[in-house]
């Protein structure tokens, strides 16, 4: 038993640098206790997310999927997306369309999700469009514009309830025609 103890008089010695001959071995072992203990307990970064950044995440991933349906899963059935002047689209089938005429007339879209802020009972989704307007009757165009969304937040679904998206649709169109003049 006393050949265990010295091991610890050692150790301790190379360790902690310390000049002690003799340790109450209870001591010595409270100490190894708290030591193992407290780097076992240290804080440890979160695994969990914030569900509401995840769900962004998710939606950014869904359009990029080249699937409607997959983007259209992200809204309460009874949604509603609107985009910038146009009309907005009620319930799921409407919506659909919305997102389809994007990923139709952008076959190589991608979406890139800037930030998500909660502002006060609505999150505003910010987002970076780029893609080449090659789809049917596309003008070949390459466009990359910005813009959010206002979402409100279906509390029973989680799931989207209204989405206000707002761009500069008169850079969006000049991107769409060509015209590199505003770039320089």
């Amino acid at each position: 038993m006393n050949e265990h103890f010295d091991i610890f008089y050692i150790i301790t010695f190379d360790f902690l640098k310390l000049k002690i001959k003799k340790m109450n071995p209870r001591l010595f072992i409270s100490i190894c206790m708290i030591i193992v203990l407290g780097a076992c307990n240290k804080a440890k970064p979160s695994a969990e997310k914030d569900p509401m950044l995840e769900f962004a995440e998710n939606y950014t991933r869904a359009w990029n999927s080249s699937s409607p349906d997959s983007v259209v899963a992200f809204y309460n059935p009874d949604g509603i997306l609107k985009v910038n002047s146009a009309p907005p689209a009620f319930k799921r089938p409407r919506i659909r369309t919305v997102v389809e005429s994007y990923m139709l007339a952008f076959p190589d879209m991608k979406l890139t999700m800037d930030s998500l802020v909660a502002d006060g009972i609505y999150y505003r989704y910010h987002w970076t469009f780029e893609g080449t307007n090659t789809g049917l009757e596309g003008t070949g165009n390459a466009v990359k514009f910005s813009g959010f969304e206002r979402w409100t937040m279906d509390e029973e679904t989680g799931l989207i309830h209204t989405s206000i998206g707002t761009y500069d649709a008169e850079d969006y169109v000049r991107q769409l025609k060509g015209d590199t003049e505003a770039d320089q």
